[in-house]
């Protein structure tokens, strides 16, 4: 069995990674850069590359990563078509990549049975059901990504606009969001053509902070996001009477706002999708001979 096991959590805002030991315990962890594969490839692989490398001397071994098997869970790993590429390209002893999604699942339940809704710049909801493991959502932020931060920034955008159109009616949300791009259309469009949905999902949070005072448009936009998530919901826990966890940035804001159907299953996580990837390093690579 390898001594020291490597563990990567990879999203569209940021990517973590943590050095452990055979036991689990964590030696040493480190924060970078976005790493979703169906954004940029080469991006997310100098974000992992970097990231695990901080991670590793945070740890104090003496070890370069090509001694260190690990295994990435991926925003954008369920749809792109450079999975192998990118693992071919890492720079471990050996590695797999799956879903940011299967790691938020492990690290919230272990290895039992439960629902998990990550509700960050995108979305995805992944169910284990007597061990089998099925995903609902998660197909990235064109067609994808409802109640996400980056779906929810962008539908404030539009809404902006409208309002300056005299389509929609104003309010608080609405002038300080303008505000922010010296109340300029134009600049407002120039920012939008290259957003990325971090960018984008940056919005997210001021829009649940106006609904929570009563805004307008704030109420309405997140009427809209949440409606999406109590259906995605609905389809994911069709089959299961398991505990649900919502994960993910903007978890905390929607508790108070899903169907009561759904708040009245929500549990706490055993632990992070960082701790599952860790789990799930070990798992894989741990019957590896040294």
């Amino acid at each position: 069995m390898p001594d020291y096991f490597i563990g990567i959590d990879g999203g569209g805002t940021s990517c973590r990674a943590a050095v452990a030991d055979a036991s689990g315990r964590i030696l040493g962890r480190a924060r970078g850069g976005a790493a979703n594969i169906l954004t940029s490839l080469d991006g997310a692989l100098g974000n992992i590359t970097s990231t695990a490398r901080e991670a590793l001397r945070l740890a104090g071994l003496d070890l370069d990563l090509n001694d260190i098997p690990a295994f990435l869970g991926l925003a954008g790993a369920n749809v792109a078509d450079q999975v192998s590429e990118m693992t071919a390209r890492l720079p471990f002893k050996s590695a797999k990549v799956d879903t940011d999604g299967l790691i938020a699942l492990q690290g919230a339940f272990g290895d039992a049975d439960g629902v998990v809704a990550i509700l960050g710049t995108g979305s995805v909801y992944i169910t284990r059901q007597a061990g089998n493991v099925s995903y609902t959502g998660g197909w990235g932020f064109m067609l994808g990504d409802l109640g996400g931060g980056a779906r929810i920034g962008r539908a404030l955008l539009q809404e902006c606009l409208l309002v300056h159109d005299g389509v929609r009616r104003n309010s608080p949300l609405i002038e300080n969001t303008m505000s922010g791009f010296d109340n300029q259309p134009i600049h407002l469009v120039t920012f939008a053509h290259d957003a990325s949905p971090s960018d984008f999902g940056r919005f997210a949070p001021s829009v649940f902070e106006a609904a929570n005072r009563g805004d307008l448009a704030g109420v309405a936009l997140v009427k809209g996001a949440v409606g999406a998530v109590d259906e995605a919901l609905d389809a994911a826990t069709e089959k299961s009477d398991c505990g649900i966890c919502l994960l993910g940035g903007l978890s905390a804001f929607y508790p108070h706002f899903i169907a009561e159907r759904h708040r009245k299953r929500l549990v706490a996580p055993q632990g992070d999708a960082l701790d599952g990837a860790v789990s799930l390093a070990i798992s894989a690579f741990g019957q590896e001979a040294q």
